[in-house]
């Protein structure tokens, strides 16, 4: 099963849009695909139609109960199944913080159905915190929603951080598939210079970072009303506007990550020899890996000033 996370803990780029819509994609490309809602906002649930009531159980109760995933999932339709969220899940952290297994919740529940799919999109928190390490450590890779403006690239920054962290120390088969553009107008200077920027990152990556291969997709996310009008019917975009640019756009991105083959990685870094490692607190283990700066001080005239990454990102 390849497992694709779609993670920005910048809000309004389009991340749930993405998770969503390249699962349909993927669904109607005769793939059997899991959709697992992270977000407490549960907008990817409401997205695909689905409202549970307060009885029905989501996946806090995979995290807090250990419900299993069968009771949970949902059929979408013949090759769509979902793991609902609710607001429950904002609750979930605190009460699985002192687990040994805690980053490895998800991977585990999950570990029986690996043959069950061809894909799963985990639509991630908007945070970068205990739900979505255990996200990262199921995933196999990254898709980064980016809006293309300069202040999205000291959150990618970060991000690239966090998964660098759980890659050395949780997960040694995660790397960043790349960057997909939302929001994007084409014919704008700005929307031009941070595709050119964020590419020239990574074009410079060396071979053990956790984004070395990745790419800013060709395939970007138009402007489109319609992607904003489909939640409200509980649609994806396919069933609710096909023609649009909007379904053009996410059909084009499923072919290209489909299409997307692993470069040759040389061996990742060692995990502890404990099954149940852990990323340790800010305060008692700075974090200084520097590299990721590389995209908000090589960018355009208009660059901001490099931000301080001395500690991982908090809540880990």
């Amino acid at each position: 099963m390849r497992t694709l996370a779609v993670l920005n803990q910048k809000g309004g780029v389009g991340k749930t849009t993405t998770a969503v819509n390249i699962a349909a994609a993927f669904a109607r490309m005769k793939k059997r695909v899991l959709l697992i809602d992270l977000d407490p906002q549960a907008h990817a649930t409401l997205h695909v139609g689905v409202d549970p009531g307060p009885t029905d159980p989501t996946v806090f109760d995979l995290f807090v109960n250990r419900t299993p995933v069968a009771e949970i999932a949902r059929n979408v339709n013949d090759r769509l199944s979902l793991i609902p969220s609710s607001v429950d899940l904002v609750g979930a952290e605190l009460q699985i913080a002192d687990r040994e297994d805690r980053e490895r919740i998800l991977s585990r529940a999950l570990e029986p159905f690996r043959d069950a799919f061809d894909l799963c999109v985990l639509d991630c928190p908007p945070s970068l915190g205990l739900i979505a390490i255990n996200a990262l450590v199921l995933a196999s890779e990254v898709l980064i929603p980016l809006q293309p403006h300069f202040l999205a690239l000291q959150g990618l920054s970060r991000l690239l951080e966090t998964v660098t962290a759980v890659r050395e120390s949780l997960n040694p088969a995660l790397r960043v598939s790349g960057v997909v553009l939302s929001l994007y107008e084409r014919g704008t200077r700005l929307s031009q210079e941070v595709q050119a920027d964020v590419s020239t990152f990574f074009g410079a990556a060396a071979a053990t970072d956790a984004w070395f291969g990745a790419r800013v997709f060709d395939s970007a996310i138009r402007r489109n009303i319609k992607l904003a009008e489909c939640p409200s019917f509980g649609k994806t975009i396919f069933d609710y506007a096909p023609d649009s640019h909007g379904a053009a756009d996410y059909a084009a991105l499923a072919k290209e990550l489909l299409r997307a083959k692993r470069p040759e990685d040389p061996p990742p870094p060692a995990v502890a020899a404990s099954s149940d490692a852990v990323i340790v607190a800010p305060d008692t283990a700075p974090f200084d890996r520097t590299v990721p700066e590389g995209i908000v001080t090589a960018v355009s005239p208009h660059a901001l000033p490099p931000v301080r990454h001395d500690a991982l990102p908090d809540g880990l």
